[in-house]
Protein backbone atom coordinates (compact mmCIF):
# COMPACT_ATOMS: atom_id res chain seq x y z
CA UNK A 1 0.00 0.00 0.00
CA UNK A 2 3.10 2.31 0.86
CA UNK A 3 4.42 1.75 -2.67
CA UNK A 4 0.97 2.69 -4.28
CA UNK A 5 0.44 6.03 -2.31
CA UNK A 6 3.95 6.62 -3.35
CA UNK A 7 3.77 5.63 -7.02
CA UNK A 8 0.50 8.49 -7.07
CA UNK A 9 1.79 11.06 -5.03
CA UNK A 10 5.28 10.98 -7.40
CA UNK A 11 3.04 10.66 -10.49
CA UNK A 12 1.39 13.60 -9.39
CA UNK A 13 4.28 15.74 -8.80
CA UNK A 14 6.52 14.96 -11.75
CA UNK A 15 3.66 15.22 -14.14
CA UNK A 16 -0.80 14.63 -15.02
CA UNK A 17 -6.90 13.63 -19.50
CA UNK A 18 -8.29 15.58 -18.99
CA UNK A 19 -10.72 18.49 -20.12
CA UNK A 20 -9.84 18.52 -23.80
CA UNK A 21 -13.00 19.24 -26.33
CA UNK A 22 -14.76 21.42 -28.61
CA UNK A 23 -13.57 24.61 -26.14
CA UNK A 24 -10.58 26.62 -27.00
CA UNK A 25 -8.63 28.41 -24.47
CA UNK A 26 -8.60 32.33 -23.73
CA UNK A 27 -5.54 33.79 -25.36
CA UNK A 28 -2.84 33.90 -23.03
CA UNK A 29 -4.36 31.47 -20.40
CA UNK A 30 -3.71 27.55 -20.21
CA UNK A 31 -5.29 24.17 -18.37
CA UNK A 32 -2.82 21.49 -16.60
CA UNK A 33 -4.10 18.13 -15.39
CA UNK A 34 -2.08 15.52 -14.31
CA UNK A 35 -3.55 11.91 -13.78
CA UNK A 36 -2.71 8.50 -12.31
CA UNK A 37 -4.39 5.62 -12.46
CA UNK A 38 -3.66 2.39 -10.18
CA UNK A 39 -4.99 -1.22 -10.76
CA UNK A 40 -4.72 -3.82 -8.22
CA UNK A 41 -3.29 -7.10 -9.86
CA UNK A 42 -2.63 -9.15 -6.59
CA UNK A 43 -2.27 -8.77 -2.95
CA UNK A 44 1.43 -7.80 -3.33
CA UNK A 45 1.46 -5.90 -7.40
CA UNK A 46 -0.01 -3.06 -9.20
CA UNK A 47 -0.38 -1.75 -11.80
CA UNK A 48 -0.30 2.12 -12.93
CA UNK A 49 -0.14 4.43 -15.88
CA UNK A 50 -0.15 8.16 -15.56
CA UNK A 51 -0.74 11.33 -17.55
CA UNK A 52 0.17 14.68 -18.39
CA UNK A 53 -2.23 16.88 -20.36
CA UNK A 54 -1.32 20.84 -21.37
CA UNK A 55 -3.45 23.49 -23.43
CA UNK A 56 -2.58 27.08 -23.71
CA UNK A 57 -4.66 29.68 -25.71
CA UNK A 58 -1.39 30.75 -27.85
CA UNK A 59 -3.91 33.00 -30.52
CA UNK A 60 -7.71 33.74 -30.23
CA UNK A 61 -8.71 31.14 -32.48
CA UNK A 62 -6.31 28.45 -32.09
CA UNK A 63 -5.27 26.49 -28.89
CA UNK A 64 -1.71 24.51 -28.86
CA UNK A 65 -1.55 21.28 -26.17
CA UNK A 66 0.72 18.58 -25.17
CA UNK A 67 -1.03 15.03 -24.47
CA UNK A 68 2.02 12.63 -22.50
CA UNK A 69 1.03 8.98 -21.34
CA UNK A 70 2.86 6.36 -19.87
CA UNK A 71 2.10 2.91 -19.07
CA UNK A 72 4.28 1.13 -16.16
CA UNK A 73 6.96 1.79 -18.16
CA UNK A 74 6.08 -0.45 -20.91
CA UNK A 75 4.75 1.86 -23.66
CA UNK A 76 3.31 5.64 -23.80
CA UNK A 77 3.28 8.51 -26.16
CA UNK A 78 3.89 12.52 -26.36
CA UNK A 79 1.71 14.17 -28.80
CA UNK A 80 1.57 17.93 -29.83
CA UNK A 81 -1.42 19.01 -30.91
CA UNK A 82 -3.39 21.74 -31.96
CA UNK A 83 -6.95 22.90 -31.96
CA UNK A 84 -9.05 25.17 -34.31
CA UNK A 85 -12.80 26.08 -33.93
CA UNK A 86 -15.31 24.74 -37.03
CA UNK A 87 -18.53 26.42 -36.35
CA UNK A 88 -20.07 27.67 -33.14
CA UNK A 89 -24.10 26.89 -32.98
CA UNK A 90 -24.45 28.62 -29.69
CA UNK A 91 -26.97 26.65 -27.29
CA UNK A 92 -26.92 24.10 -29.82
CA UNK A 93 -23.49 23.34 -29.11
CA UNK A 94 -20.42 23.87 -30.96
CA UNK A 95 -17.39 22.11 -33.38
CA UNK A 96 -13.79 22.30 -32.93
CA UNK A 97 -11.02 19.98 -34.39
CA UNK A 98 -7.48 18.88 -33.43
CA UNK A 99 -4.47 17.96 -35.13
CA UNK A 100 -1.94 16.17 -33.28
CA UNK A 101 2.07 14.49 -33.70
CA UNK A 102 4.51 13.27 -31.98
CA UNK A 103 5.96 9.70 -31.25
CA UNK A 104 4.81 6.37 -29.05
CA UNK A 105 7.30 3.83 -27.57
CA UNK A 106 6.58 -0.08 -26.96
CA UNK A 107 9.21 -0.68 -24.32
CA UNK A 108 12.07 1.13 -25.16
CA UNK A 109 11.83 1.36 -29.51
CA UNK A 110 9.93 4.67 -30.62
CA UNK A 111 8.17 5.76 -33.72
CA UNK A 112 5.97 8.47 -35.56
CA UNK A 113 2.22 9.06 -34.44
CA UNK A 114 -0.52 11.16 -35.78
CA UNK A 115 -4.09 12.12 -34.40
CA UNK A 116 -7.18 13.88 -36.31
CA UNK A 117 -9.83 14.73 -33.94
CA UNK A 118 -13.33 15.83 -34.41
CA UNK A 119 -14.82 17.37 -31.44
CA UNK A 120 -18.64 18.58 -29.98
CA UNK A 121 -19.10 19.90 -27.31
CA UNK A 122 -22.17 21.53 -25.40
CA UNK A 123 -23.19 23.49 -22.25
CA UNK A 124 -25.62 21.76 -20.29
CA UNK A 125 -28.08 24.29 -17.49
CA UNK A 126 -29.93 21.07 -15.53
CA UNK A 127 -31.76 21.40 -11.42
CA UNK A 128 -28.55 20.50 -10.15
CA UNK A 129 -26.59 23.23 -11.70
CA UNK A 130 -24.29 23.99 -15.04
CA UNK A 131 -22.50 21.77 -16.63
CA UNK A 132 -21.59 20.35 -19.91
CA UNK A 133 -21.17 17.67 -22.05
CA UNK A 134 -18.20 16.57 -24.79
CA UNK A 135 -18.16 14.32 -28.05
CA UNK A 136 -14.68 13.39 -28.80
CA UNK A 137 -13.76 10.98 -32.23
CA UNK A 138 -10.12 10.30 -33.46
CA UNK A 139 -8.58 8.58 -35.50
CA UNK A 140 -4.81 7.93 -34.59
CA UNK A 141 -2.29 6.49 -37.10
CA UNK A 142 1.04 5.00 -35.05
CA UNK A 143 3.54 3.46 -37.39
CA UNK A 144 3.39 -0.09 -38.78
CA UNK A 145 0.06 -0.59 -36.96
CA UNK A 146 -3.29 -0.69 -37.90
CA UNK A 147 -5.43 2.46 -37.68
CA UNK A 148 -6.93 2.97 -34.41
CA UNK A 149 -10.44 4.75 -33.98
CA UNK A 150 -11.53 6.15 -30.90
CA UNK A 151 -14.81 7.59 -29.45
CA UNK A 152 -15.11 9.46 -26.27
CA UNK A 153 -17.79 11.04 -23.98
CA UNK A 154 -17.72 13.47 -21.06
CA UNK A 155 -20.24 14.93 -19.10
CA UNK A 156 -19.81 16.71 -15.79
CA UNK A 157 -21.10 19.62 -13.73
CA UNK A 158 -19.44 22.79 -12.99
CA UNK A 159 -21.60 24.14 -10.08
CA UNK A 160 -19.05 25.60 -8.36
CA UNK A 161 -20.01 23.75 -5.44
CA UNK A 162 -17.37 21.91 -3.09
CA UNK A 163 -18.38 18.38 -5.07
CA UNK A 164 -19.79 18.06 -8.24
CA UNK A 165 -20.23 14.63 -10.40
CA UNK A 166 -18.06 13.56 -13.64
CA UNK A 167 -18.47 10.83 -15.79
CA UNK A 168 -15.54 9.58 -18.53
CA UNK A 169 -16.53 6.90 -21.23
CA UNK A 170 -13.66 6.01 -23.11
CA UNK A 171 -13.16 2.96 -26.16
CA UNK A 172 -11.62 2.32 -29.12
CA UNK A 173 -11.29 -0.02 -31.86
CA UNK A 174 -8.32 -1.49 -34.00
CA UNK A 175 -8.66 -3.94 -36.15
CA UNK A 176 -7.88 -7.31 -35.41
CA UNK A 177 -7.73 -6.80 -31.91
CA UNK A 178 -11.14 -6.93 -29.05
CA UNK A 179 -12.93 -3.61 -28.73
CA UNK A 180 -11.70 -1.64 -25.61
CA UNK A 181 -13.72 0.55 -23.09
CA UNK A 182 -13.39 1.84 -19.85
CA UNK A 183 -16.04 3.87 -17.77
CA UNK A 184 -14.82 6.69 -15.30
CA UNK A 185 -17.22 7.93 -12.79
CA UNK A 186 -15.87 10.55 -10.25
CA UNK A 187 -16.24 13.37 -7.95
CA UNK A 188 -14.64 16.56 -8.47
CA UNK A 189 -13.56 18.81 -5.27
CA UNK A 190 -12.73 21.94 -5.19
CA UNK A 191 -11.11 23.05 -2.42
CA UNK A 192 -11.80 26.44 -1.41
CA UNK A 193 -8.65 27.45 -0.03
CA UNK A 194 -7.01 25.92 -2.83
CA UNK A 195 -6.85 27.35 -6.82
CA UNK A 196 -6.69 23.58 -7.36
CA UNK A 197 -9.24 20.90 -8.34
CA UNK A 198 -9.27 17.43 -7.17
CA UNK A 199 -10.81 14.41 -9.24
CA UNK A 200 -11.26 11.33 -7.78
CA UNK A 201 -13.17 8.05 -9.67
CA UNK A 202 -13.40 4.80 -9.90
CA UNK A 203 -12.49 3.48 -13.61
CA UNK A 204 -13.55 -0.08 -14.75
CA UNK A 205 -12.18 -0.97 -18.21
CA UNK A 206 -12.80 -3.78 -20.98
CA UNK A 207 -8.88 -5.07 -19.68
CA UNK A 208 -9.25 -5.55 -16.22
CA UNK A 209 -12.01 -7.74 -13.66
CA UNK A 210 -11.45 -5.41 -10.82
CA UNK A 211 -11.94 -1.44 -10.95
CA UNK A 212 -9.12 0.88 -10.39
CA UNK A 213 -8.65 4.02 -8.00
CA UNK A 214 -8.25 7.11 -10.24
CA UNK A 215 -6.81 10.54 -9.31
CA UNK A 216 -6.79 13.61 -10.96
CA UNK A 217 -5.40 17.64 -10.03
CA UNK A 218 -6.24 20.38 -12.95
CA UNK A 219 -5.23 23.56 -12.25
CA UNK A 220 -6.17 26.46 -14.62
CA UNK A 221 -2.88 29.30 -15.34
Amino acid sequence: MRRTLLAIILALMATEPACAGAWLREKGTGFVAATTTVHRLDKYAYEYKSSLYLEWGAFERVTLGLDVNEHQGLSGHALLFARLPIHDFGKAGRFAAELGAGAYHWQTTWAPMYKATLSYGKGLNTGWGNGWIAVDTALEYRTNQPLIRKLDLTTGLSSGRLLDPLLQVETSYVPGKPFYWSVTPSLIYRPKLLKSTWVLGIEQNALKSQPGLKIALWRDF
